[in-house]
């Protein structure tokens, strides 16, 4: 049973956000997939598998399955394309999302997500007394948090927060990038001249078991909205300030976002013995 590590939205390798893609023939049990996602230990494992008008594809944490996920379903689409099972370079996904599909060139990967406006809300009192807020949002997974510089963005800690206690998936903390400096320049260089950074995120999601993510594709389904709003424009190009780091090209399509970036496979291998025994037992 393959599998296939894969850095998303990524500079090269070991950099980005990895995934590990497992090639099913057909569904795992939930149990196993949720175990095997746990053994791996990385920010998400994705199992795909195929189906009538495409593939079936699910997203596990190491502790818990989710509903979204961006930068493995890049991964996905890459780990396919190098497998040899996609048709044009475009793969289609069934997923708890709805339809998601991608498109492959060389390492350069497109994922078309359900896009999402942000509803303005009062500002945490718990963040409201830590950060530099200037104001809040919440979507139908997460809390948008936007403060008041790329700098902010970039120095904040976390841990002077309890986010695991607030009632959201994750917390996608934002800003627009500084103006000729700082992540605007850095990700004009990752991206080998690429546009100019047009906003700043990191991303924490302690209550799934991913205490910061290094760059997160599902995010920019309402950071994208967001800020093509506030800058007046829909091709976006934003910098996750994670310590590994990744720049994320956005483009707002009415309800759809299109998130692209560049994957990079690193290691190729196998689900073996009673391990592979476990996923194809009773699947359905």
């Amino acid at each position: 049973m393959p599998i296939v590590w894969v850095d998303a939205f990524s500079d090269g390798p070991f950099t980005g956000n990895p995934a590990a893609v497992c090639l099913l023939e057909r569904p795992a049990p939930e149990e196993a997939m949720q175990s095997l996602a746990f053994e791996i230990g990385l920010s998400e494992t994705a199992f795909v598998w195929p189906r009538e008008e495409g593939f079936g594809l699910r997203w596990f944490t190491p502790v818990a399955e989710v509903d979204l996920c961006g930068h493995a379903t890049v991964a996905a689409a890459h780990a396919l394309a190098g497998a040899g099972r996609l048709d044009a370079g475009r793969a289609r996904f069934s997923t708890k999302s709805g339809w998601i599909e991608a498109t492959v060139d060389g390492d350069q990967i497109e994922v078309d997500l359900p896009g999402e406006v942000p509803r303005p809300v009062d500002v945490p009192v718990v963040l409201a007394a830590r950060w530099p807020v200037l104001r809040a949002a919440t979507t139908r997974f997460d809390l948008l948090v936007e403060l008041e510089s790329e700098r902010a963005v970039r120095d904040l800690d976390p841990a002077a927060v309890d986010l695991a206690s607030l009632p959201h998936r994750g917390v996608a903390v934002t800003a627009k990038a500084a103006a000729g400096a700082g992540a605007a320049e850095g990700a004009r260089a990752a991206a080998g001249a690429g546009p100019a950074t047009d906003y700043v995120l990191r991303f924490f999601a302690p209550r799934v078991g991913v205490p910061e993510d290094p760059v997160t594709g599902s995010a920019q389904c309402y950071l994208g909205p967001y800020w093509a709003a506030a800058l007046g424009r829909v091709q976006l190009c934003a910098a996750q300030l994670s310590a590994r780091r990744g720049v994320l090209r956005v483009q707002v399509r009415g309800t759809r976002v299109g998130v692209a970036g560049r994957a990079v496979t690193v290691l190729h291998g196998a689900v073996t013995g009673e391990a592979a025994r476990v996923l194809t037992a009773g699947s359905r």
